[in-house]
């Protein structure tokens, strides 16, 4: 089975992180939540993931470790070097 999601690995201030664009229920879901972010290790390793959802104007949430929460809160979604990630099942 192949995954496949948007996502950034940042290292910023020292710190290495990864975000992982969901959908909007998924904050809304502690199960989705962690499915969310094993996806998000199982791409990036073990760093702190962040889950990130963007309302119709394009205007982020994120949610996740707060500091790296207030971080992303200063930073335009346009300088986060996003990629698209295939993980694949074995």
């Amino acid at each position: 089975m192949t995954t496949q999601f948007e996502g950034a690995k940042i290292t910023e201030q020292g710190v290495t992180f990864g975000i992982v664009i969901v959908k909007r229920h998924v904050l809304h879901s502690s199960q989705e939540q962690i499915s969310a972010r094993a996806l998000g290790t199982q791409a990036f390793g073990p760093i702190p993931i962040i889950l990130m959802v963007q309302d119709g104007r394009g205007v982020p949430t994120y949610q996740g470790r707060p500091d790296i929460v207030r971080f992303l809160s200063n930073v335009f979604v346009q300088q986060i070097p996003w990629q698209r990630y295939t993980l694949t099942a074995a």
